[in-house]
């Protein structure tokens, strides 16, 4: 797999044109909202008894506790400007838009000290007791009958350190988990008294009261089947290419929404263990009102197949499409189907000629990275978010890969080509250019923002190479 999944849902509406309630205070941070609805926004849910399975002496469940949303979807949007600025927030109901304070998401990927659960054992003893953030977004259940049948909303919240906006909500008579343990959670095998809280200023935002923002219950620990780990995950099912190559290379209408591929500042940099290259991760997005969509047919006897971009109206309907170039298999590294020229990565120097130029020539498109589900027409769920569902296998007759609204395509430092060999060039500045849509062939609406620049200083001994990154803006990535 690539570097994550961070998953979405849907497809977004475009800006709901809502008033905004209070005035906005010069610092940025809203003006007092009106007096709140009696009825909280968010509850907290949980069954008197929850048992969860332990695997090797972890807890992979969510520990039971849900949040969940009550008359109304609670949906907050988050953007930022330029990466000079910090995120802000915006609650979208039915009474209007509402500027929260800054700090309320500070990181993407979660509202920070949202809750507190604390784990009592038999005894009495606290084994268990931390605070911890939220990401609204997560695995939905309904918690009423007449929820609405579906969640519009993402699997997850971005961690991409350039992530541009998201949006992240529960849907009406829905809940999601509070704890996701994520790598496990350490717990013996018994029984816990659980209490969880949330913090007094999420309570307050939310319209609850102090008892209405905690709630106790009895958690069972258990040992689960060894089994279960090694079932194999369900697979989403992508739409179908078409049914046969076509027989020009170009057909139809090419007018209406297109993508728009934007590539965002390289990240996670490092030396590699020979001490010889500069390994990093990069991602190239959709900014556009349409989603990019690439078919591969394969040619008789060849791991080649013919690549075409097709192209769709605001209604989904497919109005054309055109020969963009080459999928080719990849048997060394990667063991599926790359698209050629999609991207390209280069070394420049200080006065930002060429030094050198990644290897790395190919890909295979994949929804990695939610980059701005706040675009018009994102797609919050998209379905190919991972390898496995895009690029194909060695019988691959065709293909559909596809890289939707909003949503980036990373590769991480550790893959095949994701680096520059130093060997030969001196210390000093150099620029990292990640640039999308290279040599043009793919069919975008503008071409003007196809490539980003990062800084870095190439320090140390020929042994034993450094690398520092210049910050963007606020952004310290990882």
């Amino acid at each position: 797999m690539k570097k994550r999944t961070l998953l979405s849902v849907g497809v977004a509406t475009a800006a709901l044109g809502l008033p905004v309630l209070g005035a906005v205070s010069a610092a940025g941070n809203a003006a007092p909202a009106p007096a709140a609805d009696p009825s909280p926004a968010l509850e907290l849910v949980a069954a008197p008894l929850v048992e969860v399975s332990s695997y090797g002496g972890r807890v992979y469940d969510s520990l039971g506790a849900r949040l969940a949303a009550t008359d109304e979807a609670v949906e907050l949007w988050s953007t930022r400007t330029s990466y000079d600025e910090p995120i802000r927030t915006e609650w979208r109901s039915s009474a209007g838009t509402r500027l929260l304070p800054l700090g309320t998401v500070k990181q993407w990927y979660e509202l920070p000290r949202f809750s507190r659960t604390t784990l009592r054992n038999r005894n009495g003893t606290v084994v268990y007791d931390k605070t911890r953030g939220m990401c609204l977004n997560g695995e939905g259940q309904r918690t009423r009958p007449d929820a609405p049948a579906r969640s519009p909303y993402p699997w997850g919240c971005p961690y991409n350190p350039f992530t541009k906006g998201s949006v992240q909500g529960i849907q009406a008579g829905w809940s999601v988990p509070l704890v996701q343990p994520g790598n496990g959670l350490k717990l013996p095998l018994g029984r816990y008294d659980v209490t969880v809280g949330i913090a007094p200023r999420y309570a307050r935002l939310f319209g609850l009261t102090p008892e209405q923002a905690h709630h106790t219950y009895k958690l069972r620990v258990r040992k689960g089947d060894e089994d279960f780990l090694r079932t194999p995950a369900r697979r989403g099912t992508l739409a179908r290419p078409a049914a046969s190559e076509p027989t020009a290379d170009s057909g139809g209408s090419l007018d209406g929404p297109k993508p728009d591929l934007q590539a965002l500042p390289a990240f996670d940099m490092s030396i590699g263990p020979s001490g010889h290259h500069l390994r990093f991760s990069a991602t190239v997005w959709n900014a556009g009102d349409s989603p990019l969509v690439v078919d591969g047919f394969r040619r008789p006897g060849e791991d080649v197949m013919d690549a075409y971009q097709y192209f769709f109206d605001h209604d989904g309907n497919q109005t054309g499409y055109q020969q963009v170039g080459e999928m080719e298999w990849h048997a060394a590294n990667h063991q599926h189907w790359h698209f050629h020229d999609f991207a390209r990565y280069r070394l420049l120097k200080a006065d930002r000629t060429n030094a050198v130029r990644s290897k790395k020539e190919s890909f295979c498109l994949a929804n990695t990275d939610a980059v701005d589900y706040t675009v018009p027409g994102a797609d919050w769920r998209p379905e190919n978010t991972d390898l496995s569902s895009a690029c194909g296998g060695r019988d691959t007759l065709s293909l559909r890969e596809v890289l939707s609204s909003g949503s980036g395509d990373t590769y991480a430092q550790y893959r095949a080509g994701q680096s520059f060999n130093l060997e030969g060039l001196p210390n000093g500045r150099y620029w990292v250019a990640v640039e999308a849509n290279p040599v043009g062939h793919l069919v975008e609406s503008k071409t003007d923002n196809n490539v980003a620049l990062r800084r870095v200083r190439i320090g140390g001994t020929p042994q034993h190479r450094t690398v520092t990154m210049a910050q963007v803006g606020m952004i310290k990535d990882f």
